[in-house]
């Protein structure tokens, strides 16, 4: 019988990506992890001696936490995490669990950037359209949720990289941006090994929309027609950031569940 506070592994992977998914929350030891050293997306390490430090972190929000097995590092401390009134479930199987079955992603830990102030923290060109949106999105939902962006003018991208610590995207000559004729969003799916049906399908929309390639898909022109009129409805990035973040959330359902739903009415038409 599962316990009460026991998540399984289908349950946890339908939240991944989604703005429902719990905090996840890794906290095998070091030398496990350094055997196998992968992150479940959209989670962080954390030590399982420091309970007030996470606590803090977690800031009354539901949690899964997951150890090497889901045995007594795990299963300890959501129990510990309850007496204190919060929400916490550990994952069956643990990281075990998670890596041997159908369907899951992990993140190489080697990809995500080191932290500034607690999370991590990246810089681009303001006004931003398609893949300055899409790349956050991707990066809070996958990557890291407490992520936190600077949109800057485009010739200061480098300078303020530099200054503060922050990784810099989407613009020319960095790392995280484009290669080829694919898109920034493309970038981090392959190096962030994030390589799902439901996001290969979305990074067609996606890169279609942001290089004016509309034969890539249906959906591109609709995606830049949306991007653009969000461009013109708010003056601050961030506003604007936020707003995508509810576009993009629902273009990833449609494409993990609806992507070959079609719509017509009124029906019967000849």
């Amino acid at each position: 019988m599962t316990a009460p506070n026991e998540i399984s592994v289908s349950q946890l992977l339908r939240l991944v990506g989604t703005p429902d998914c719990p905090v996840i929350v890794d906290i095998s030891i070091d030398p496990d992890f350094a055997d196998d050293p992968y992150l479940i997306p959209g989670s962080f390490r954390h030590p399982h001696t420091d309970l007030p430090g996470l606590i803090g972190r977690l800031d009354g929000r539901r949690s899964v936490v997951t150890c090497q097995k889901g045995i007594k590092l795990s299963q300890g401390l959501v129990a510990w995490l309850r007496t204190e009134g919060l929400e916490a479930e550990y994952l069956s199987g643990g990281m075990y669990g998670w890596r041997d079955a159908k369907g899951t992603m992990r993140i190489p830990a080697s990809a995500v950037p080191e932290p500034v102030g607690g999370s991590t923290l990246w810089v681009t060109r303001h006004r931003p359209k398609i893949d300055r949106i899409a790349c956050p999105w991707l990066i809070r939902r996958f990557v890291d949720p407490d992520a936190r962006f600077l949109f800057v003018s485009p010739s200061e991208v480098e300078g303020v990289a530099d200054r503060y610590g922050a990784t810099p995207f989407d613009i020319d000559g960095v790392f995280w941006s484009h290669r080829g004729d694919k898109c920034s969003f493309d970038t981090m799916l392959e190096e962030f090994q994030l390589q799902s049906e439901p996001l290969m399908r979305l990074a067609e929309v996606i890169r279609g929309a942001d290089t004016n390639r509309h034969d890539l898909h249906s959906a591109a022109a609709g995606l830049l027609a949306i991007s653009v009129g969000l461009s013109r409805q708010y003056r601050d990035d961030i506003a604007q950031l936020n707003a995508g973040m509810a576009l993009y959330d629902a273009l990833y359902r449609w494409a993990r569940d609806g992507f070959d739903e079609g719509h017509d009415w009124p029906t019967g038409r000849t």
